[in-house]
């Protein structure tokens, strides 16, 4: 029974299996501190969004686009996963130029992806394809006149397939000037000051030991030390703030 009890105490942590959450999630993993009073889970970002919402996770690495629904919400660190020009997966993959595109295929693991291409293909790129819900194995169908949003580590490799890749992180910069947020750490509820310092601190080893964390991970399709250094911006700086609140805006 003991045990148990011990287990409803654990704070539930959802978290993206993407590779770009591998630097955040390595302080993290290697804290036996903070493991010992969290229970982690790892899906994708749609998925996490909704447990978050459910309240079946305490906080989670989530799309921006669901803070709307939830009833109360608090970003707990000085991390998220953003970029500050092109991030590399997070894409709108076509065989065509953009303003031949005819329907674009919408990825279903990621709410806040299809809510800025939708954004953009009204306000930066001005055309109006027909937009539909993807299905699990939709990507074989990005083809002819039928262009995808795709993202995550899918993205990386279908960047050495598709002729014409439009960057959405790197489209919403030009359109803006401002950096976007991807997913940010959010609580749905008020969680101690004490686990939070750690949850922070943990956040910020990984970046500190990008070079470990390369290691640990690999891509045959993407320079992973380009991608950390350079794509993904982590620090959630003013700016990042600032771009996550014109996106809500939108």
């Amino acid at each position: 029974m003991h045990a148990k009890i011990d287990e409803l105490k654990k704070i539930k942590v959802g978290a993206v299996s993407y590779l770009n959450t591998k630097p955040l999630l390595y302080g993290i993993k290697q804290s036996a501190e903070l493991m010992e009073q969290i229970e982690l889970v790892e899906d994708y970002p749609s998925k996490i969004a909704a447990m978050l919402v459910e309240g079946t996770i305490d906080v989670g690495l989530v799309p921006v686009a669901i803070i709307p629904r939830l009833k109360e919400w608090h970003i707990v660190t000085d991390y998220c996963i953003g970029a500050d020009g092109d991030v590399a997966s997070v894409c709108l993959f076509s065989d065509v130029p953009i303003e031949k595109i005819e329907k674009v295929l919408l990825d279903y693991q990621s709410k806040t992806s299809v809510n800025l291409v939708k954004i953009l293909l009204r306000d930066y790129w001005k055309i109006n394809p027909v937009p539909e819900d993807a299905k699990e194995d939709y990507i074989t169908d990005i083809k002819g006149t039928i262009a995808g949003v795709v993202i995550g580590d899918r993205a990386l490799v279908q960047r050495k397939i598709s002729p014409y890749i439009y960057d959405l992180a790197g489209a919403w910069k030009a359109m803006t000037g401002l950096p976007f947020v991807f997913a940010a750490w959010i609580a749905n509820k008020r969680l101690p000051e004490q686990f939070i310092s750690l949850f922070n601190e943990a956040n910020g080893e990984g970046l500190n030991n990008i070079d470990k964390v390369i290691a640990a991970n690999e891509s045959a399709a993407y320079d992973l030390d380009i991608y950390y250094r350079n794509n993904i911006s982590y620090s959630l700086d003013g700016d990042k703030k600032k771009g996550m609140e014109k996106f809500l805006d939108y």
